[in-house]
């Protein structure tokens, strides 16, 4: 049995987070779960998805499904809860089973998240999916428009927002303490592979690797244990913009209301454009650069100037250290034991003052140490949890929206990504946040989108 949010409550709610408040709205979702536990089905059990596996009943809650495409992957997850059924194909469990399953979370390879997510809030299911949301900027806005139309709770996996630290980073930039912000730096000392060459011929498919399902939306091949390797092609992944500078530039992406952008209104006046420039150690439309320096270019936002947020990936890269080491006030830590070194950061540079942000920005220090050792935090707006899963648990029982759920994730995914398409080209490139449109670019346009093989299109919603 599930109470049910009215829809001009949940009308009033979505509205305030598009005119980009800090408020977190109330009873956001429909079909709010009521039975005592929440019966979740888990795709992509291996990998990120064995540690659900744990999480999931130690929180409370109840893993009803599992599915992966991987029997050798995920034996180690089917093993823990053997009595659980399981499923190769996540549409014939949500098909079977679906008046056992309250939510789904996702957790396969980037290329699966906006079939699989869209399918399932389609069918009512709250969503949680790993990060990046999806693999291409039409699948996020696919995904944020089905979540509004549905209104299930969602939540993208970027755990670091629900730490304190980041909610006190975003106070800190919002209350002008820093002064003027015009310019951001967020790094990763590793990047792509370059130019490689497409696998060729065919290899054995494994036993335990369902490899058409594996392919899901993508186009059909002979199976190669290279395209295994998903990370570093394009067609399946979306290297390290998706898989770190979506949480380590998620802060002042917030901070800075960047995603307000994607929240005017047009019939307001003139669109805002964003402007996206990438420096490349080689050009590639199948797999990513040996090192990638990326400009995005915003204007202003209300009384924020204009800001200009520089992504630096490969260490290798031309003034890796000589941009960020002078701003830091120190050397980069390139490696080491500890978990938390530099591999990963974000700096917003104010002309008051600092903040260096660590990789999930779940941790920060205030620069120059000297100057702010005494700086006292801003009262708190937001509020505070510590649990991005609970969080998302009780958006699921009709609580407030989930701080990174899809109307606010699916936008963060379309900045990072905007880099990826940057990449492909040799010039700059002007986005309309508003129309989802690279300006009078068809070529670039085009790298906005990829072709969802029959079967495994974006269920029930409208492609742009």
């Amino acid at each position: 049995m599930r109470s049910r949010v009215s829809r001009r409550r949940f009308l009033r709610a979505s509205g305030s987070l598009a005119a980009g408040l800090s408020v977190i709205p109330e009873g956001l979702a429909f079909g709010a779960v009521a039975n005592e536990k929440v019966n979740i089905a888990l795709v992509g059990c291996g990998g990120r998805g064995n540690w659900f596996v744990g999480a999931i009943p130690q929180i409370g809650e109840r893993l009803v499904a599992m599915c992966d495409v991987n029997r050798q992957r995920a034996a180690e997850s089917f093993r823990k809860l053997p009595d659980v059924p399981k499923f190769h194909d996540y549409r014939k469990m949500l098909a079977e089973k679906d008046k056992q399953i309250d939510a789904v979370i996702v957790a396969a390879p980037d290329h699966i998240h906006a079939p699989c997510g869209v399918m399932a809030m389609r069918m009512g299911k709250h969503l949680y999916c790993e990060k990046p949301l999806t693999n291409t900027i039409n699948e996020a806005r696919v995904m944020r428009r089905t979540a509004k139309e549905t209104g299930v709770a969602t939540q993208m996996g970027n755990q670091g927002t629900a730490t304190a630290a980041f909610r006190e980073q975003v106070e800190i930039i919002q209350s002008g303490d820093l002064g003027e912000i015009r310019e951001v730096y967020v790094w990763n000392t590793n990047a792509g592979s370059g130019t490689v060459p497409l696998p060729q011929g065919s290899m054995p498919v494994p036993e335990t690797l369902q490899w058409d399902l594996w392919l899901g939306p993508r186009a059909s091949r002979p199976y190669h244990s290279r395209w295994m390797q998903w990370h570093g092609w394009r067609e399946f992944g979306t290297q390290q913009l998706g898989n770190w500078a979506i949480h380590t530039a998620n802060m002042q992406f917030m901070g800075l209301k960047l995603n307000s952008l994607w929240y005017a209104d047009a019939a307001a006046g003139s669109s805002p454009t964003i402007r996206i420039r990438a420096e490349v150690s080689e050009t590639d439309r199948e797999s990513f650069p040996k090192w990638e320096i990326i400009h995005y270019e915003f204007p202003a936002r209300g009384s924020m100037p204009p800001v200009t947020v520089h992504w630096h990936a490969g260490m290798q890269g031309p003034g890796f250290r000589e941009t960020l080491e002078p701003l830091l006030g120190r050397r980069l830590v390139a490696g080491g034991p500890g978990p938390w070194l530099d591999f990963a950061g974000c700096l917003v540079v104010g002309t008051r003052g600092k903040i260096h942000s660590t990789g999930h920005n779940s941790t920060y220090t205030l620069l120059p140490k000297e100057k702010l050792a005494d700086y006292k935090l801003p009262a708190p707006t937001l509020p505070r949890h510590g649990s991005h899963e609970r969080e998302w648990l009780q958006a699921c029982r009709g609580g407030p929206a989930a701080m990174s759920n899809f109307d606010y994730g699916a936008v963060l995914t379309e900045f990072v990504l905007l880099g990826n398409v940057a990449t492909q080209f040799d010039r700059s490139i002007e986005y309309d946040p508003i129309a989802m449109k690279c300006l009078g670019d068809d070529e670039a346009d085009a790298a906005l989108r990829r072709d969802h093989r029959e079967g495994w299109t974006l269920r029930g919603a409208a492609q742009e």
